[in-house]
């Protein structure tokens, strides 16, 4: 028993290498995206995130990095979660399917300077799909945090960026998808401490 706990622990820390090192090769996309993010933040727009079971406590966690900066003197910034009005949720759920949820609220919530941000640990969640596809409709940047091989959101290029954690493992995605938004976060503040990078509109 006590041989096969250092064995347990090896595996357990070597199914995070390849993923967090797929995870630093995607370092340009991501840059990228954080650009294109604080542009949008610049000029006054919001970020509106979404997603299902876990991935859905991760939206209301990536709101409040933006609304609420843990770090003193970091600007705070709007961001909303589709998640967390239980009764709108549950109430569309009924009226329109569930696969509508994110969508219906995207329609009414969204403005085209906005950005919207799906998570999804497989890449195969009809309504984050459903909610990246109406966001993509009114104009907003669309960023998705996808699992496993992307699924048909990645295949299908929903979103104008796709960071993919590259595990089978849900606990192993949300790990990762953790890095990557506290990244998000981080690049953004830093390209708004960059005088005269972002254009000349002031945030809101």
């Amino acid at each position: 028993m006590e041989s096969s706990v250092p064995l347990a622990v090896g595996r357990a820390f070597a199914r995070r290498v390849a993923p967090a090192q797929a995870l630093a090769g995607d370092a340009p996309q991501i840059a990228r995206a954080c650009y294109e993010m604080a542009v949008r933040f610049h000029r006054g727009g919001k970020l509106i995130v979404f997603g299902n079971g876990g991935p859905a406590t991760d939206a209301q966690h990536v709101v409040v990095e933006f609304v609420h900066p843990v770090i003193v003197g970091k600007r705070a910034l709007p961001a909303i979660s589709l998640t967390n009005d239980a009764a709108t949720l549950t109430g569309i759920a009924r009226a329109e399917g569930f696969d509508e949820v994110f969508a219906a609220q995207m329609c009414l919530l969204a403005a085209p300077e906005d950005i919207a941000l799906g998570l999804s640990v497989d890449g195969r969640c009809a309504n984050v799909r459903r909610g990246l596809t109406t966001a993509r409709d009114l104009g907003l940047l669309t960023v998705g945090l996808l699992g496993g091989d992307g699924g048909d959101i990645a295949r299908d290029a929903l979103a104008d960026h796709v960071v993919i954690a590259r595990s089978d493992d849900p606990c192993i995605v949300k790990e990762v998808h953790v890095t990557i938004y506290h990244i998000l976060w981080e690049l953004v503040h830093v390209l708004f401490e960059q005088p005269g990078l972002l254009e000349p509109e002031v945030v809101r």
